[in-house]
C-alpha cells in the first residue's frame, strides 16, 4: 500500500522565518488564534510526547487529545511528529515547513502521511476534517504573525 498525504494550503508570510517560526512554537498563545491545534503540551525535546488538544472530527462540542512524539526540531524550517505505535495498524507523520522566501518573507504549510493497515480507512473517515483544519492553521499563522507585526 502507497502512502497517503493531506497537505495544507500554502500561505506566504510577509515576515522573517525566523519570526514565524517563534509564532508558530508559541503554543501558551494558540487558544488565541489557532482554531484546529487548541493547546500543545511537549518539551519538543526528540522522541518526547506532544499532546495536541483538537476539536472532535463530527463537529460536536468538546476536543479530544491525540498523543505523538518528535522526531525532527529544525528551526527555523522543520517540526516533524509522528503517532509512534499509540494506534497499531497507522502511522501518521506530521510536518510543518516554513520556507524563508527572502529575509523578510517565507511561506508556510504541512502535510500527514498516512501509512499502514488502516491509512486508506483514517484517510477516507478523517481526510477533509484533517485538510480543513491543516489549512485553517495555515491561514490563522499568517494572519496572527500579520498581527503581532502590526503591533506597536
Amino acid at each position: 500500500m502507497s502512502a497517503l498525504v493531506i497537505e495544507s494550503v500554502t500561505v506566504e508570510i510577509d515576515a522573517p522565518a525566523s519570526f514565524v517560526w517563534s509564532v508558530l512554537l508559541d503554543y501558551p498563545n494558540y487558544p488565541q488564534w489557532n482554531p484546529y491545534t487548541r493547546a500543545v503540551d511537549t518539551t519538543l525535546a526528540v522522541d518526547s510526547p506532544i499532546d495536541l488538544t483538537l476539536p472532535k472530527p463530527d463537529g460536536s462540542e468538546g476536543t479530544w487529545v491525540s498523543r505523538e512524539y518528535i522526531r525532527v526540531v529544525d528551526p527555523p524550517r522543520l517540526l516533524r511528529y509522528d503517532t509512534g505505535d499509540t494506534f497499531p495498524g497507522l502511522l501518521g507523520v506530521r510536518d510543518q515547513l516554513i520556507t524563508p522566501l527572502g529575509a523578510e518573507r517565507c511561506s508556510y504549510h504541512t502535510f500527514e502521511t498516512f501509512t499502514g493497515k488502516y491509512a486508506e480507512a483514517v484517510f477516507a473517515a478523517q481526510g477533509a476534517y484533517v485538510k480543513n483544519g491543516f489549512d485553517s492553521v495555515a491561514h490563522a499563522l499568517r494572519d496572527r504573525v500579520a498581527a503581532l507585526t502590526l503591533t506597536p
